[in-house]
């Protein structure tokens, strides 16, 4: 991940790094300074590397002192002994900071040029959104009514509104809200995530503004009676309680990663997988057969996947944020399995069909 970037002698300086030690350090986008994995090297880094300057040699350094939980960086850039550049790094700068990326070569004229320039003009012009919400709400008016269709639309783009809320609170661009027949929502942002935490929140947030409608549905259901209202809630926390499965790339997948790709120690995946088995064991003694199932699965997917934690540009979670994005996902899947379970206790027949999925 991009740990520094600062002006230094008119050009660009970049240093990128990993919790498990290396760094990287560019000047100009080029490398000049590199540190392999060590766990003898400590929290203190040098970086050194030199330049001409006509017939001058130019001895520029580097000094990091660099700790992960909680994040914060002091650096000290220098030239021949003399301080250029110093300061001091932490999470909210990560936070802000626009990610390098490579400059993509031109391309040529083609055919798929010109058809990915016609499906930016469409984006552009709002007729993506527009046909697929239409395609959305004719895939659900054949499932169930047109009424109740209309209104399951609505719940889903309330739950991309979460994820929209999100990004902006942390000033990042939003392209909208993409409806895909069968498939829920999308909420699309022109900016990268740079930390565990943003990625924590963006995708919990969808279900969360999901957890808070069907509770306001079943308000409305217990003052009127209407069973419209019970309908729309429990399969509203069933879609939301779906997308909190850990599973990439639905939102529960995304929060589970982060909480296990910022644990850099062994100790720290295997509590994670015993929590997993824990959760594993409480589904199936609840009856809850495809929940655990799935739960398995996640976790294989996120168990695998987490050699390469090191590679990822991400700012891992600090302890306290781990604690609490787990306390936050676990509140969150229990209160709408309590909704879900609330309505299969009525005795009715189409209120009980989500518990009897989950159950299957």
């Amino acid at each position: 991940m991009e740990l520094l970037s600062i002006e230094f002698l008119g050009k660009p300086l970049r240093l990128e790094g990993s919790m498990a030690g290396w760094q990287k350090l560019f000047w100009d986008n080029q490398l000049v300074s590199q540190l392999d994995a060590s766990a003898e090297r400590g929290d203190t880094s040098y970086h050194e590397f030199k330049l001409l300057n006509g017939e001058q040699e130019l001895v520029c350094k580097l000094e990091t002192n660099l700790v992960w939980q909680p994040f914060s960086l002091d650096y000290v850039a220098s030239v021949n002994e003399q301080t250029l550049s110093q300061g001091r790094r932490n999470t909210k700068d990560i936070e802000q900071q626009t990610p390098f990326t490579q400059p993509e070569p031109e391309r040529k004229f083609s055919l798929i040029g010109l058809v990915s320039l016609g499906m930016k003009a469409l984006k552009s012009a709002k007729l993506i959104k527009v046909v697929l919400a239409s395609a959305s709400l004719a895939a659900y008016s054949w499932l169930f009514s047109f009424q109740f269709a209309l209104a399951l639309v609505a719940c889903l783009v309330f739950h991309e509104y979460g994820h929209v809320r999100a990004m902006k609170y942390f000033g990042m661009k939003t392209k909208g809200i993409y409806l895909v027949p069968f498939l829920g929502g999308l909420a699309l942002s022109d900016e990268k995530i740079n930390t565990r935490w943003q990625d924590v929140v963006i995708s919990i947030m969808g279900p969360m503004y999901g957890l808070i409608l069907s509770l306001i549905l079943l308000l409305v259901y217990l003052v009127t009676g209407e069973m419209f209202f019970a309908g729309l809630a429990v399969f509203n926390a069933f879609l939301n309680l779906f997308n909190l499965l850990p599973i990439l790339p639905l939102d529960g997948g995304h929060v589970l990663k982060s909480i296990s790709f910022s644990m850099n120690s062994l100790t720290g995946i295997v509590l994670c997988t015993a929590a997993a088995a824990g959760g594993v064991v409480l589904s199936y003694s609840l009856g809850l057969t495809l929940f655990g199932f799935l739960l398995i699965m996640g976790m294989l997917e996120i168990v695998i996947e987490w050699r390469g934690r090191d590679h990822s540009h991400l700012l891992p979670l600090d302890r306290y944020g781990q604690i609490v994005a787990s306390i936050w996902y676990l509140g969150l899947v229990s209160a709408l399995i309590g909704i879900i379970w609330f309505f299969a206790s009525t005795g009715d027949q189409l209120l009980s069909l989500p518990l009897l999925i989950l159950g299957t």
